[in-house]
């Protein structure tokens, strides 16, 4: 359990995140090492800082859940 605990604040630091941040990720179910592995390199300007993919991610995940639950309430006022 230590070593989980270390390995969280090795990710922390090394992605530059705050404690929320890491809530965020042990809330969408990631582990240290996928937010270590996911940091950008140089040769990929492309990529998100980690502290921004974590929210993009939460975002997606907001959004997908309100149209499931627009789909929910529309389905069940169909029956009515």
């Amino acid at each position: 359990m230590a070593n989980s605990e270390q390995l969280w604040q090795e990710a922390k630091k090394k992605c530059r995140l705050n404690n929320e941040d890491i809530a965020l990720a042990k809330r969408l179910g990631l582990n240290p090492r996928s937010l270590i592995k996911n940091i950008p390199s140089k040769s990929e300007p492309w990529k998100a800082p980690v502290k921004d993919w974590l929210h993009e991610i939460d975002e997606k995940r907001q959004k997908k859940t309100a149209q499931k639950q627009m789909r929910k309430e529309k389905a069940q006022g169909n029956n009515n």
